[in-house]
């Protein structure tokens, strides 16, 4: 399999052959001594562009933290479904009970709104509390007057929370206290920002109140980014011993909206400092890259069972990527998916991810979809795949010639590979030896400079109806 660093100043946006995948369409490399580095105190941070859902930097951002405060955004991302549903109202009264005054109110010692015991409080008045004032009195009462309890509140947090795809966190209570299993990512957190601004724009504004007053105490709002100049507009800040100084915030300028989050400072002045930082560098520094337009074909999976070998993905919308202005980072794109896709396979279904990395940022993560069906094939033609794949032996290595326009795939299983070309595969780091000769390399838009595809199960199927988990690289620039 050939490899080639792109140097080419610009590579054309189109190519031949619209079912081979091209990820480096128009990328700007430079001489490395151009790139500019970021450096952050922050143990844990992401920046996030929240148009083309782009990673512009990270740092431990897949590191579980404690969230603190910050957990308050999807205690109120609930809030805000059960209005969108209708089962809530802003101008409904909710009961701040002796739970919610001794754990979250004036006596607790922590951030409060200062609601009174037993008090009457309408539901815009508690989301102001909460998202201005930090008020765990005003969390538990919106998690008791919904659900019933905290621990009902919570459950419904872990549900909303894997339906919008953030992968690891877990919630153990809606106020951000400590707990051994309340953990989250900053990606995840970004995730979360960024469903909250893209659904529900109307209660986001919340975020941005300047102050609330409650009981006669007028708070100001805890987000220091409110109050820099920069476009700041939400959302939450959290601190507890455990998890230090953090923060989940955004800003537009000039149409642009990024999110920074931030975690594990030692002070609130590094943390408003360090997130101010990180907004101002992606807002000067980076540039909009189209990498695919919409609906437009991007790669192919295997397909088990149907009436052809391989099956075209392609993207809903269009993929746009930010990058460094003056930065010689590879980028690398990969189609992730359980392959071999068993057929029959419904056109518009999703079959993967696309997943796109500049060096060691994860850039973008966006699905997949079946670019046409695909029907079962007949009882003759899966015979032999169903055999050869039980048995392990499915041969799927192509060599490409990079920068020649290769050859189509063919439809039907290769013939096995001899049992020294096997062994000396294993011996190279093939690993399994069922899965010695599952390296695929499928054809891609030959490209001036060159890309390679590359499909790598990576644990061995145990029956043919098995999916194995395969990643592919599609583009190595």
């Amino acid at each position: 399999m050939l490899m080639r660093t792109l140097m080419l100043k610009e590579l054309p946006l189109r190519c031949c052959a619209a079912h081979w995948l091209v990820v480096a369409a128009a990328l700007l490399l430079v001489p490395a001594a151009q790139a500019q580095v970021f450096q952050t105190l922050a143990p844990n941070a992401i920046l996030y562009d929240a148009d083309s859902q782009s990673v512009l930097f990270e740092k431990g951002a897949d590191d579980l933290t404690a969230p603190a405060s910050m957990v308050k955004i999807m205690t109120a991302l609930v809030v805000f479904e059960e209005l969108a549903q209708g089962r809530l109202k802003l101008e409904d009264e909710m009961v701040v009970s002796e739970n919610a005054w001794r754990r979250g109110g004036a006596v607790s010692g922590g951030s409060t709104m200062f609601a009174l015991p037993n008090s009457r409080i309408k539901v815009s008045d508690l989301l102001s509390g909460l998202l201005v004032h930090s008020g765990n009195d005003a969390a538990i009462a919106l998690a008791e007057g919904i659900a019933g309890s905290e621990e009902n509140f919570v459950r419904l947090m872990n549900e909303r929370a894997a339906k919008i795809g953030l992968k690891r966190s877990q919630f153990r209570n809606v106020m951000g206290f400590g707990h051994p299993e309340q953990r989250v990512t900053m990606r995840d957190m970004a995730l979360l920002a960024h469903h909250v601004i893209v659904t529900y724009p109307e209660q986001y504004r919340l975020f941005g109140q300047r102050e609330f007053t409650w009981n006669r105490v007028r708070q100001q709002n805890r987000n220091p980014l409110l109050g820099m100049d920069i476009g700041a507009d939400g959302l939450k800040t959290g601190n507890i011993e455990e998890a230090g100084f953090g923060l989940v915030g955004s800003a537009v300028q000039n149409g642009q909206r990024l999110i920074v989050v931030v975690n594990g400072l030692k002070t609130a002045r590094d943390r408003g400092q360090e997130a101010r930082k990180l907004l101002e560098w992606g807002f000067r520094s980076f540039e909009p890259r189209d990498l695919f337009a919409a609906g437009e074909v991007v790669g192919e999976v295997s397909v088990f069972g149907g009436e052809r070998a391989v099956l075209p993905v392609s993207v809903k919308g269009a993929v746009r990527l930010l990058v460094p202005k003056g930065a010689s980072d590879r980028m690398r794109g990969r189609i992730v998916y359980n392959g071999p896709v068993m057929a029959p396979v419904a056109s518009g279904s999703e079959i993967g991810r696309l997943r796109i990395e500049r060096g060691e940022t994860k850039a973008l993560d966006v699905p997949v979809y079946a670019a046409e069906a695909m029907a079962t094939g007949p009882l003759g033609k899966r015979a032999m795949p169903f055999a050869l794949h039980h048995a392990g032996r499915w041969r799927r290595s192509r060599k490409i010639d990079i920068g020649r326009r290769p050859e189509a795939a063919p439809d039907r299983a290769r013939p096995w590979l001899p049992r020294h070309t096997r062994a000396r595969r294993i011996a190279q780091g093939g690993g399994h030896p069922g899965h010695a000769a599952r390296r695929r390399d499928r054809p891609v838009r030959a490209l001036r400079g060159g890309i390679d595809v590359l499909r790598r199960p990576n644990r061995p199927c145990r029956a043919h109806h098995q999916a194995c988990s395969g990643a592919r690289r599609v583009g190595d620039l």
